[in-house]
């Protein structure tokens, strides 16, 4: 009897402890996502849509470097953080930023829709272009992608989502060119920007 009370207990306290870790956005830092090869092609078939309602295809990520980063308008903390953080890298980039396709994807479609993803994305850089669709799209993409993304039910009712919180790089064939960390330091991430920025004529 004692021994199953403390298998109990130990799987409640489990649950507790991997529902905060959701909720304070930090997986990844705890069970580190796949990092996928250098080079590996990343972007497949898609069909999503804008912030202004435009019908969004792979064939948009390609042609130029892009930066892709996965998260939902209700994120609490490493959302806002993070697309903060790429306004003012894009902004230490000049003319340079000119040269990406910068992405938000939502893995929240059920609230996120293009107008409410409008709306939130209206506070950060105008050239981070907002995607949504419905949750097989979002499914679809985020696997091609390597992304994680759970629903997380929150006690007393509502739900948040925890994701993969790494911004991906991505160069102008659609293959894997790095990744950016949350937080990272501002002069590392704006180099590897940078760097990216000028990888389809080898500068």
């Amino acid at each position: 009897m004692r021994t199953a009370r403390l298998v109990a207990l130990t799987a409640v306290s489990l649950l507790i402890a991997l529902t905060l870790i959701a909720r304070l956005g930090v997986w990844d830092a705890l069970f580190p996502p796949s990092i996928p090869t250098f080079g590996a092609s990343m972007v497949r078939p898609f069909n999503l849509t804008d912030t202004n309602g435009h019908k969004v295809t792979e064939h948009d990520m390609l042609g130029r470097p892009a930066v892709v980063f996965f998260g939902f308008t209700y994120c609490p903390e490493v959302c806002p953080t993070t697309l903060a953080d790429l306004t003012n890298w894009l902004a230490e980039l000049g003319p340079d930023a000119d040269r990406l396709g910068v992405f938000f994807v939502s893995v929240d479609p059920a609230r996120d829709t293009p107008t409410e993803l409008g709306k939130y994305l209206s506070s950060f850089d105008p050239r981070i272009r907002g995607l949504t669709g419905n949750a097989a799209d979002i499914d679809g993409i985020a696997k091609a992608f390597g992304i994680y993304y759970q629903r997380v039910e929150i006690e007393g009712g509502g739900y948040t989502m925890d994701h993969t919180a790494s911004v991906l790089l991505l160069d102008s064939s659609g293959r894997f060119a790095g990744t950016i960390s949350y937080q990272e330091a501002k002069e590392v991430a704006v180099a590897k920007l940078k760097r990216l920025a000028h990888s389809a004529d080898g500068a």
